[in-house]
């Protein structure tokens, strides 16, 4: 497991994915505003991509988010779009909306940041988010990401296009202990 001050990533666990569905992915305008496209519902019990992992995959790593204390599951985090040559990935992050407002999201950034930089020798990671997601853009900045651009009415979520924030950070740039 990778420890951050408040969360730890862990594999996903098989008990994780009926909680990470049902709070989630099954809540429409919550996945609508995550997926990048559109909601569809998942058939119970069928092998869903967003929450089971592929070992065959090596482009996306997904994580359950646990709390230290207690291994309470509180979210699922991924670095996704792994890109070998070039070095760079992308983060993405869902918190269980119990979770929400309680400083994991920054944590949990934290120690994708170190995963991508540290274990997997990433250059670059990468946050695409929408303008609206003040709660992830805090987390992107506390832990040094810097904005690089918005992204105009590229997001279609619930009948209207948003604007998407793009974030970037490099290794050398990187400090681990620059969390708010």
């Amino acid at each position: 497991m990778l420890r951050g001050s408040k969360v730890g990533l862990r594999a996903r666990h098989e008990d994780d994915i009926p909680v990470l569905r049902a709070e989630l992915y099954d809540d429409v305008v919550n996945a609508s505003r995550a997926e990048g496209g559109p909601w569809r519902p998942i058939t119970p019990g069928s092998k869903d991509p967003r929450l089971v992992g592929d070992e065959q995959n090596q482009a996306n790593v997904p994580f359950s988010v646990v709390e230290l204390e207690g291994g309470t599951l509180v979210g699922a985090a991924n670095l996704w779009g792994i890109d070998n040559h070039n070095r760079s990935a992308h983060i993405g992050l869902g918190l269980l909306p119990a979770c929400r407002g309680k400083g994991y999201g920054t944590d949990v950034v934290a120690v994708l940041c170190h995963y991508g930089f540290i274990v997997r020798g990433l250059q670059r990671l990468q946050i695409e988010t929408l303008s609206d997601n003040t709660a992830m853009l805090r987390s992107a900045e506390r832990n040094g990401f810097v904005r690089e651009g918005v992204l105009r009415s590229s997001a279609w979520v619930m009948g209207e296009f948003l604007d998407e924030v793009l974030l970037g950070l490099l290794a050398q740039e990187w400090k681990p202990d620059s969390q708010g």
